[in-house]
């Protein structure tokens, strides 16, 4: 078995995409009773210019892309744009999300919206945009006074913390998400180029 840190590639991508799932469950239940939800065809937080991201939250997209034969023609686009705009958002597309590897988008794309930090009272916040909340006021009022009061939801620290305990290297510096994206990607071909 092939290893890096102790652990082999294929294992680290299957141990994110497990706390990728618990927290889309997590997610799924925490929309259920707050009734939050993204405007349908928005994408406005995807468009942000200073998103960033670990390289871990990236390799089971980089992972993809060099099982279907396309890391080298993504590793290319990423090393020769110069948007700051994740490349994987395409505002063209249709339909609901405009994320084109919707289930590769790395674990800030998961959490932004709909999950909370913990402030320095250890009380939890939700975070989200600008947009829930004015246009879904109510809701989130409701949804704030549940956490206050106790209310259980995915804390985005926490989501951190069990990627940095599988590999510490690959999630201990963050980059623009483009970059990111990119480092997966080298890291993929990298541990496959020896092998």
């Amino acid at each position: 078995m092939d290893y890096i840190c102790g652990m082999s590639l294929e294992e680290k991508v299957n141990l994110v995409e497990s706390v990728f799932e618990k927290l889309d469950k997590e997610i799924a239940t925490f929309q259920s009773w707050s009734g939050l939800h993204c405007k349908f065809g928005c994408g406005k937080c995807c468009t942000k210019p200073d998103i960033e991201a670990t390289i871990l939250e990236f390799l089971p997209f980089a992972y993809f892309l060099y099982q279907n034969k396309l890391a080298e023609e993504w590793l290319e686009k990423l090393e020769t744009t110069d948007s700051s705009i994740c490349l994987i958002f395409n505002p063209t597309q249709a339909g609901a999300g405009l994320c084109s590897q919707y289930h590769h988008r790395g674990l800030i794309c998961r959490l932004f919206g709909y999950s909370a930090r913990t402030n320095k009272y250890s009380k939890k916040e939700l975070i989200t945009c600008q947009i829930i909340k004015t246009e879904q006021k109510e809701n989130y009022e409701l949804a704030e006074s549940k956490i206050e009061a106790g209310e259980e939801m995915p804390v985005m620290s926490a989501y951190y913390m069990q990627l940095h305990s599988i590999d510490f290297e690959l999630t201990n510096q963050f980059y623009p998400i483009n970059s990111a994206m990119r480092k997966a990607i080298e890291t993929v071909l990298h541990y496959y180029a020896y092998r």
